[in-house]
């Protein structure tokens, strides 16, 4: 993970405290730097890394939000504070359907925690802050520039994703701060916009309200568990095209092939990305045949797919 000197946000794009009613650098105080460590064998290294880094916001003593991706298996976590200690931190827990991930820190850490507030009440237009580790300088101030639904090629959809812009260049678990100075969601990807420019994509925090007991207790959302197919799905010139498939995912069993068309599911035709995911979903949970109609090479194919819960093939956190 880059230093505090190895760049900074460009002084044009960094937020300034003047701009805002609440105390910005206190705030900023609460985003922390996370570096993971992932074994070369882990389900998520080959499409992930083994060495993941990004940031992270305390939202309670020594609790830290991030992005779940950065975390998923990792084997060490190292969190990175201002004074410029690095503590080892512990993967507590990750929800697959929101993104989010929660690290316990494993030794004391003096930072504020940054309160918790609504992404509902978000509007856009309103000015926020991508709070980044190490203060202002890796901070940007942006605007909410759209709220909508958003599907991810990894079977993932968000009914009311935030998007911010200008972009955060190191977005990954960055703070979206409201304009009440609390935390309103967590910054996610780098997207470019029609108009090509690039904006920020942020899971909205009220998404963490309904696991986090959950997250704390047990490491994941109670309840039924969604069916996962295990295959990556582009929505290119109206067509759901397979891009990849998991290795050893209930895709790959089913022996569907990169550049496959989906059709239907269970013999619906699917309209759009988030409608192939929900149609799925809808099938029941984990374990669930799922009736699967591709085009393939301009022939109809027609496979059940025994779905599966993507949860089993990942590894168990360590802890240091």
């Amino acid at each position: 993970m880059p230093s505090a000197s190895d760049w900074k946000i460009p002084s044009s794009t960094q937020p300034q405290p003047e701009d805002y009613a609440y105390d910005l650098d206190r705030a900023l105080q609460s985003v922390v730097g996370l570096r993971a460590v992932v074994a070369s064998d882990a389900f998520s290294a080959e499409s992930l890394g083994t060495e993941r880094g990004g940031q992270g916001v305390v939202i309670n003593d020594g609790l830290i939000l991030t992005i779940g991706y950065l975390i998923t298996e990792a084997e060490q976590i190292w969190i990175h504070l201002a004074d410029g200690r690095a503590v080892p931190g512990h993967a507590l827990g990750y929800d697959p359907a929101s993104g989010f991930g929660l690290v316990q820190a494993l030794a004391r850490v003096d930072m504020p925690a940054l309160p918790i507030g609504s992404s509902r009440s978000l509007k856009v237009d309103d000015k926020v802050v991508l709070g980044g580790a190490g203060g202002r300088h890796h901070s940007v101030a942006a605007k909410v520039v759209g709220k909508q639904e958003f599907a991810g090629y990894w079977e993932y959809v968000l009914e009311e994703a935030i998007f911010t812009a200008p972009s955060h260049p190191n977005w990954g678990g960055t703070a979206l701060i409201g304009p009440a100075g609390d935390l309103v969601g967590i910054g996610s990807l780098q997207l470019e916009s029609d108009n090509g420019k690039e904006l920020n994509m942020v899971v909205p925090i009220d998404l963490l309200k309904p696991v986090l007991d959950d997250l704390l207790s047990s490491g994941a959302p109670k309840g039924p568990v969604r069916p996962w197919l295990g295959f990556y799905v582009a929505d290119a010139d109206d067509k759901l095209v397979v891009m990849g498939v998991a290795s050893k995912g209930p895709a790959q069993r089913a022996k569907i092939e990169h550049g496959d068309v989906v059709l239907a599911i269970n013999g619906e035709r699917v309209q759009g990305l988030a409608d192939l995911f929900r149609k799925i979903w809808a099938m029941g949970t984990a374990g669930v045949d799922v009736p699967v109609t591709l085009s393939r090479n301009g022939r109809i194919v027609d496979v059940i797919v025994r779905s599966g819960d993507r949860n089993t093939l990942l590894k168990a956190p360590r802890l240091h």
